[in-house]
């Protein structure tokens, strides 16, 4: 076979604030790759991208890589890579066979070497992909992925709900934000959920959240003043959201800080007023990374969370784009908060 084109995503420095698709990111489709005669190493894979996982946290990568942190930092010249799905083409590993479905990090090239890594007889980093008839390919990186692991796990690590108990989550209409409005509904609990946008609102209303609102046309404090105290807060934006909720948490409150995406673009940070609840109202603070507490919860999601998309009990919403070209303007997206559900660049069909 003669070499086909293998387009990629060039990620070029650290922006300044928001990353700007060409600038940050660029687009190159002038590579070629000869599917049949590329040289593989020992124990990888050739693997066509199909699809990948915009996420808030890749705004952190872009930065500089003496920095040490939970995700290694983009190499400037270098594909960024993203959470993906992808087929095997060829492969030197022999847990991997032509037209498996693997879930990994995968470059944002349309076609990419993944080598394997293997702890014990597991594999580490790739996983083969056994995907649900009744589940899209693009849901097993956002509620049925990752996202969806990210609510599942931590919720279920430290919300300790109590029925009748009420739960903030910010950013509630996103993966998952939306994720852990249905399971604190499914404990039971009462739900005031924050979003961007009128649309928004409405899919948090949808999904059960008892309390939805516009932050932009609504004052966060008041809400909570009017439908508080909390018990359990879930915390995707940071910042003065964050700050309401520690003015108005519930003595022995449980909070889950799970991402600050008011942060990621802002050098000046936000002043903490109510910082001083942690005390008086003794409650916890619980950061996290979902890989190192989702291992107890892996079986209890493929049967509740993948099964309840699977059937309907739990509902999602996807903002779905097609080709490479798009995924610097989904990454901006992202952290403009303009996507209307879980930032998926589709690549290719199976």
């Amino acid at each position: 076979m003669s070499p086909v084109r293998n387009a990629k995503v060039i990620y070029t420095g650290i922006p300044e604030g928001f990353p700007v698709p060409g600038k940050t990111t660029v687009y190159d489709e002038s590579g070629t790759v000869d599917i049949d005669s590329i040289h593989l190493p020992p124990k990888s894979a050739l693997v066509k991208v199909l699809v990948l996982s915009i996420d808030p946290y890749m705004r952190g990568r872009m930065r500089d890589p003496s920095i040490a942190s939970y995700s290694a930092a983009y190499i400037p010249d270098e594909p960024i890579n993203s959470d993906g799905i992808g087929k095997v083409i060829r492969s030197t590993h022999p847990g991997l066979k032509p037209g498996d479905l693997v879930r990994s990090k995968l470059n944002h090239e349309e076609y990419t070497i993944k080598t394997v890594e293997e702890l014990g007889e597991a594999f580490f980093g790739v996983e083969i992909l056994k995907k649900h008839p009744n589940v899209p390919l693009s849901v097993y990186v956002g509620s049925g992925g990752m996202p969806g692991q990210t609510a599942h796990s931590a919720w279920r690590t430290y919300a300790k709900a109590k029925k009748g108990e009420i739960a903030f989550v910010s950013a509630g209409a996103g993966p998952v934000g939306s994720m852990v409005i249905q399971l604190a509904k499914q404990d039971g609990l009462k739900v005031i959920a924050s979003a961007g946008s009128d649309e928004k609102v409405a899919f948090m209303k949808e999904i059960g959240a008892d309390v939805a609102f516009n932050y932009k046309t609504m004052s966060t404090v008041d809400v909570l003043n009017k439908e508080g105290p909390i018990n359990i807060y879930w915390d995707n934006v940071g910042g003065e959201t964050l700050d309401a909720a520690f003015g108005n948490a519930a003595t022995y409150a449980r909070f889950i800080e799970c991402g600050m995406i008011s942060g990621y673009n802002d050098k000046d940070g936000a002043l903490f007023k109510n910082i001083g609840n942690i005390v008086s109202q003794r409650f916890t603070v619980n950061g996290f990374i979902v890989w190192e507490i989702d291992g107890p919860w892996k079986d209890d999601f493929e049967k509740t969370v993948v099964a309840g998309l699977a059937d309907g009990t739990f509902k999602y919403k996807e903002h779905l784009v097609r080709g490479l070209e798009q995924s610097g303007d989904a990454i901006l997206a992202v952290q403009r908060g303009t996507n209307k559900g879980k930032m998926v660049v589709v690549v290719a069909d199976e």
